[in-house]
């Protein structure tokens, strides 16, 4: 699964396009579920309202075990650092370049996202617009922005997980799940939530493991009579977990903190995925598909980050237009959702051409100093996990910006060394 050189074609042939399709997929079900979660309307008096329309509906949380689909988006991105971090090290490249760029693929698209905030949330400010609507709408837009502290981990971690996963794969995945079943347990029994955050370091590891054991085929290997009493084993287990254990029967609501529930959805999924492997495969055989799906994936990022904010923007002009934006929750509004997915895509899709260059961070060159890659880590993780923790607002959009300015500052010097690996092509799999 390693990139071919630097320039040339990638050989699909050594690529499992599935993962490609997977990927973009999970994606565009984040998209879906934003735009059943974010209701705008007008008020009787003329003032403007949000509401979570999805929420309030009875199948919300049953929904939820299909529609959280980010720990699959966790176990590709273990394939696919797995197989960056493999092709890396015979490059001749060394861990803290690998956390360079991985950091700076994830850092430099993050930063034109937090300068906007940090514009829009000045001027609402300047303009006195309503405060509680401002900020119900910061809160939103900002909500994905975990995604980039839980993944910045992971990433930082690779080298060190790969190494362990090589050397006793069982004892690892073994420790890990103890870990979270331990941080879950104090946790709940003490009744303070912010213990669960320890889990950053154990739940979402901890699924990235299962895309460094679908790499080394294990999943190939199980009958898929096998993979599919796992995953049914999966899903019977998340029962007992949610209805009597601690744990919400609402998947998001086990998001932040992560908790076991969203380990063993991941590998329900990652079964589910090898399962539905021949006919995604045959999918990906049809050229248009294959077609959306690279476009798609050279700009995953870009999409994944600016469609609640696009999704807000496109609600907006629908109020201003007579007759475009049906009450939030009515009949009409949720046959309103396809017509708004298509919109929304596009208009991300069209805004990508403008700030996609951000995605690609070029030949950087040799990798600086340990310490500052690690000092310009901090840097980008930092904004994303305020963000999860406290939520957006005017003070950490323009703190975000100046932190991630520096940590892209940092991660764009070029250190003293003669030799680097090159950047391999962009794509789906093979980049995270």
């Amino acid at each position: 699964m390693s990139p071919s050189a630097p320039g040339s074609v990638p050989d699909l042939r050594r690529r499992d396009l599935t993962l490609d399709l997977a990927r973009v997929v999970c994606v565009l079900f984040v998209i879906i579920v934003h735009l059943l979660q974010v209701g705008i309307g007008v008020a009787p008096d003329g003032s403007l309202v949000t509401s979570r329309p999805a929420e309030q509906e009875s199948w919300f949380n049953a929904a939820t075990w299909v529609g959280q689909i980010m720990p699959l988006f966790f176990v590709v991105g273990g394939f696919a650092s797995a197989a960056g971090w493999s092709s890396w090290r015979a490059r001749g490249g060394d861990a803290a370049g690998f956390v360079r760029s991985r950091t700076l693929r994830l850092a430099q698209p993050a930063l034109p996202v937090f300068v906007f905030f940090a514009i829009v949330l000045t001027v609402a400010a300047l303009a006195n617009l309503a405060p509680d609507v401002v900020a119900a709408a910061a809160v939103g837009a900002g909500s994905p922005l975990w995604f980039l502290a839980a993944y910045l981990l992971c990433q930082a971690l690779v080298p060190v997980m790969v190494g362990l996963h090589d050397r006793a794969p069982r004892r690892t995945v073994l420790f890990l799940a103890i870990g979270v079943i331990v941080v879950d347990a104090v946790r709940f029994s003490t009744g303070v939530t912010e213990i669960g955050l320890v889990n950053l370091l154990l739940v979402w590891p901890l699924v990235q493991q299962m895309g460094f054991w679908y790499r080394d085929g294990w999943f190939d290997r199980r009958h898929p009579v096998t993979l599919l009493a796992i995953a049914a084993a999966c899903y019977a287990l998340l029962w007992p977990l949610t209805t009597w254990g601690p744990y919400s029967a609402s998947m998001l609501g086990n998001l932040n903190p992560p908790t076991l529930p969203l380990v063993v959805l991941g590998l329900a999924q990652a079964c589910l995925l090898r399962l539905a492997r021949p006919a995604l495969a045959r999918l990906m055989e049809w050229r248009p598909v294959r077609a959306f799906i690279f476009v798609m994936g050279t700009r995953l990022m870009t999409v994944y980050l600016w469609h609640l904010p696009v999704i807000l923007i496109v609600s907006g002009v629908t109020l201003l237009i007579p007759g475009a934006a049906p009450a939030p929750s009515s009949p009409a509004w949720w046959w309103s959702r396809p017509l708004m997915f298509v919109v929304v895509l596009a208009s991300v899709l069209a805004l990508s051409l403008l700030i996609v260059r951000w995605e690609a961070i070029g030949d950087i060159g040799p990798s600086p100093a340990a310490t500052v890659v690690a000092a310009a880590w901090v840097c980008a993780f930092i904004p994303p996990f305020v963000v999860m923790q406290w939520f957006l607002d005017l003070g950490s959009a323009v703190a975000g910006t100046i932190l991630l300015t520096v940590a892209v500052v940092l991660l764009r010097r070029r250190g003293r060394g003669t030799h680097e690996p090159s950047p391999a092509p962009r794509s789906v799999v093979s980049e995270s």
